[in-house]
């Protein structure tokens, strides 16, 4: 069977298979070499994330153990308490903790599989004020910029104690002028310039652990390789 990578996270990996969203892009991208099997649950957070684990990914028994998994939390995590989405908060240390344990279980089912921890994104907090999720009686924006990068912080602590490799997509966005609408579309979910971020860093980082074109074997032949004086022949080994 072809290999596989799970992208596992929230809304913004949920997403990723529309309008040419990252997951699509990867899917395109690795369409001869590896399947992309999405796993994004909007509005989930760390702690609900621990809660589904079983139901999400197959047992070891099922065989074919993935390439490599996405892991893509925090923005949901990182909701202020004290505001409308607080339902969805949950406090850092816990996040750290549940990064911990999610990244502790995939090891567990299979020790060989890649994991590669992403940051929440930056947030745009004039673009979350007039985009809320449920009726913000406040008149506040129920994220952060300066929470994010708290989680973001974390969430890159977490990727070093565990040696894994990471993507600090807060610090990446934030580094290019007006990155508020260009990478994000209502303060929070990406834009279609905030897709391409994530895949080209998602693409970086899964090269520097060996998974690229170059290295994965092509599941059949290609049309290329086929002989059209003996076209099956190509097929008999």
């Amino acid at each position: 069977m072809r290999p596989r990578i799970y992208l596992f996270g929230d809304s913004i990996t949920e997403e990723s298979f529309t309008n040419g969203g990252w997951g699509s892009s990867l899917a395109n991208h690795f369409c001869r070499t590896m399947d992309v099997v999405l796993r994004g649950y909007s509005g989930y957070n760390t702690r609900w994330a621990l809660k589904v684990l079983e139901k999400v990914f197959p047992p070891p028994e099922s065989g074919g153990a993935p390439m490599a998994v996405t892991v893509f939390f925090g923005a949901n995590d990182a909701c202020l308490p004290d505001r409308c989405s607080g339902f969805q908060h949950v406090p850092v240390e816990e996040y750290r903790k549940n990064l911990h344990a999610i990244i502790a279980f995939l090891k567990k089912r299979w020790p060989s599989v890649h994991i590669l921890i992403i940051t929440p994104p930056p947030i745009d907090e004039d673009g979350r004020l007039l985009n809320p999720f449920v009726e913000n009686e406040s008149g506040l924006p129920e994220r952060t910029n300066e929470a994010a990068g708290r989680y973001a912080k974390a969430c890159l602590a977490v990727a070093a104690e565990c040696g894994i490799p990471a993507v600090d997509l807060w610090t990446k966005m934030q580094q290019i002028p007006g990155w508020q609408k260009a990478y994000l579309r209502d303060g929070l979910h990406l834009t279609q310039g905030g897709q391409r971020v994530v895949f080209d860093e998602i693409i970086g980082e899964l090269k520097g652990v060996g998974l690229s074109l170059e290295t994965l074997p092509v599941d059949l032949p290609l049309i290329a390789d086929i002989d059209p004086k003996d076209p099956i022949k190509s097929f008999e080994n």
